[in-house]
């Protein structure tokens, strides 16, 4: 499935598990059958009966290399939904015509081909299958016509394409951009991923064709430069933050997809020879990197932004930010980017995944925790190339437990791949529903990571130690659902979404003077406390947490700057509270003081001092501990499996503190300040 992107829908973050209305026509061609599964992970059967070649009519501006001698290009479907008796059939975007045999979106779409096009490059270059070098071909040919040639929007690309060919450059129900050549947008960013690791792969092995795909790469690097690298240099102000001006689509995420291709290409023809597309590759990485934020103990924890127009908003799918930088770091030499790759995937990631996974949308909390494969193999890939930037084994342990997802560590407590017949189920919602329909989107990503996996062994190994049988991470208390006295209400906004977040539950406690939220937090340990409010410019509310009669800190809800480029005003924000929540404590309160408006509590996140996330399989064990401490702290955590156990402790950098082995069942680990450790058996 393609993802929205933030500007066609205002909620960018919740990318919607696809729910099919149309009743399409049965594909003539039956899905694979299931086949036994081999040494090897990677099996390409689904994603090839998805791949079909058309032959498209004349279209003005719209061609591809060969077309004359070649017409048929290749291209995928969007998407496939099982079809009752076992298998699956084809099925496009939007609603179906049977009249005109079109649908409201197309049959076929270059988000998809392009991501797809990848897949079987990686395929081709790691094994020397020629099917699949046939295949990168034929996608590759089939992206190219989707791409604009000519024309004021030369380089930009047509997104959606019905079964007979014809392109539909202003789909229902509407996109942004539309038409959809018409701007900067996530599917040029993916035309120039596959250009460029095109390029790379095809440059040794057929010079005519790698030729036509340079200057296929660089009509879209010149789109970019006139559309989003014209504005390089200049600072968006963002509730008070500088953000840089110059992202495709404002986005990190669609920037990083295009750094991808870029850094590819340059390390292929060399940084001397790279011209244009050297000086793009480094202007986005630099606008990505700009997007870091906060430390072990306040938001994003060391991670990457995705939308340069929200400090609050973060979603997995599409997360390949640390993965662009590592790879740009490699092939313009500068190590500045890799640090911030080490940043979001040594202090990031071992958040997110102690405290649920890979989800679709925090905003700060889990406003949307739905997952699908497209949000885990970003993580996988961007752990995999921090490896290879920083050559830290410690992103390499992290990408084991990350690639579990797709065989059971998940909220469905399932497989999400299957090797057998080369499935990625579409999604799991936020309640642990898998969505069983298994379109292009989940297939390309399924398969990617797949692909790495059977690249690394010993990651492989470990992802397959994929069932959670512990998980205690950051908590969210709904304001909503606090014991409310004093002046303080329950607010219902007529939309959740801010226009940049995200309120939780809900809605939340507005907290007038002396209004007070009392939270139930029994149990929940020794830990970090951050509120999250709606902080908005100009107000005098400051809210007090207390623990019995420690006072934990103070959340003042005016600390916000100006609203500038935001969608909305003011920032829905968690606030880190410098004292820590006591072992012993029962009560949590909330208190409010004000001469004029009231606080918008929205919630408060608590985050265990050490929060644990521990799988295990038949025969092995794996714990992931994660600190928020500013000093060592000392855990026992019991790991699943026969033989030794291997403890690994990590600093916030991914440098290793300590290394020992033990046969005790009951592990005892030293968790570094603000780092985190793995037990493995």
């Amino acid at each position: 499935m393609t993802t929205p992107t933030k500007a066609s829908a205002a909620l960018a973050a919740i990318a919607t598990l696809a729910t099919l209305a149309a009743v399409p026509p049965a594909s003539a061609e039956a899905a694979p059958v299931a086949r036994p599964a081999a040494t090897r992970l990677t099996n390409l059967d689904h994603l090839d009966w998805l791949s079909v070649k058309v032959a498209p009519p004349a279209q003005p501006r719209h061609t591809t290399y060969r077309l004359a001698k070649e017409p048929e290009v290749g291209v995928l479907w969007t998407y496939a939904e099982p079809n009752g008796d076992g298998g699956y059939r084809h099925v496009g975007g939007g609603d179906y015509d049977a009249a005109t045999d079109t649908w409201g979106q197309g049959a076929f779409n270059a988000d998809d081909v392009s991501r797809a096009a990848v897949v079987y490059l990686r395929h081709w270059r790691q094994t020397g299958d020629d099917d699949s070098r046939d295949r990168a071909y034929a996608m590759l040919r089939g992206l190219t016509y989707l791409q604009t040639a000519s024309g004021p929007d030369a380089g930009n690309v047509v997104l959606w394409m019905q079964p007979d060919g014809t392109l539909n450059p202003s789909a229902e129900p509407v996109e942004l951009p539309d038409p959809s050549d018409s701007d900067a947008s996530y599917w040029v960013a993916r035309t120039i991923w596959a250009l460029g690791e095109g390029y790379a792969a095809f440059a040794g092995e057929d010079r005519a064709f790698a030729a036509f795909l340079r200057r296929r790469l660089l009509l879209s690097v010149d789109a970019v430069r006139r559309q989003v690298l014209d504005r390089y240099g200049d600072r968006l102000v963002v509730d008070g933050q500088r953000a840089p001006a110059w992202l495709i689509a404002d986005g990190a995420d669609a920037s990083a997809e295009a750094v991808l291709g870029l850094a590819a290409y340059v390390e292929a023809v060399g940084r001397a020879r790279a011209g244009r597309a050297r000086a793009a590759l480094a202007k986005l990485a630099e606008g990505v990197a700009m997007l870091r934020g906060g430390d072990a103990r306040t938001w994003p924890f060391g991670g990457v932004r995705p939308w340069a127009l929200s400090r609050s908003l973060w979603h997995a799918w599409g997360s390949q930010m640390p993965a662009a930088l590592a790879r740009a770091s490699r092939a313009l030499e500068d190590p500045r980017l890799a640090r911030v790759a080490a940043s979001d995937s040594f202090g990031f990631d071992p958040w997110l995944l102690t405290s649920g996974g890979p989800d679709n949308g925090r905003m700060p909390t889990r406003g949307d925790a739905s997952q699908i494969a497209y949000g885990a193999d970003s993580r996988l890939q961007s752990l995999l190339a921090t490896r290879d930037a920083t050559g830290r084994r410690a992103a390499g342990d992290l990408a084991g437990v990350v690639a579990a997802w797709y065989f059971g560590a998940n909220p469905a407590g399932e497989r999400m791949y299957d090797p057998a017949t080369g499935r990625t189920f579409d999604g799991i919602s936020a309640t642990g529903e898998i969505n069983r329909n298994s379109g292009a989107e989940s297939t390309i990503h399924g398969l990617l990571s797949m692909i790495a996996l059977d690249a690394h062994p010993r990651i492989r190994a470990a992802a397959r130690v994929a069932t959670i049988t512990g998980r205690r991470g950051t908590r969210t208390l709904e304001a909503e659902d606090a014991s409310l006295t004093g002046d303080a209400t329950v607010r219902t906004p007529e939309s959740l979404w801010t226009g940049e977040s995200l309120y939780g539950g809900t809605g939340y406690a507005a907290l007038g003077d002396g209004g007070t939220a009392r939270f139930d937090v029994r149990r929940l340990g020794r830990s970090l406390v951050l509120p999250v409010l709606d902080l908005r410019r100009g107000s005098d509310a400051v809210t007090t947490l207390r623990a019995g009669r420690t006072v934990l800190g103070k959340a003042h809800s005016g600390r916000v700057g100006r609203q500038g480029a935001s969608p909305a005003p003011g920032a829905l924000l968690p606030v880190t509270m410098p004292r820590l929540l006591s072992a012993g404590a029962t009560r949590l309160t909330a208190r409010t003081a004000t001469d004029g408006a009231p606080a918008r509590l929205d919630a408060v996140m608590v985050v265990p001092v050490v929060s644990r996330l521990v799988l295990r399989s038949r025969a092995h064990g794996t714990a992931l501990l994660s600190s928020v401490s500013r000093r060592p702290e000392r855990v026992v955590v019991r790991v699943a499996g026969r033989g030794r156990a291997v403890v690994r402790s990590y600093d916030r950098r991914g440098g290793l503190v300590a290394l020992r082995w033990t046969r005790a069942r009951a592990v005892r680990v030293v968790v570094p300040a603000g780092g985190f450790a793995l037990v493995v058996r």
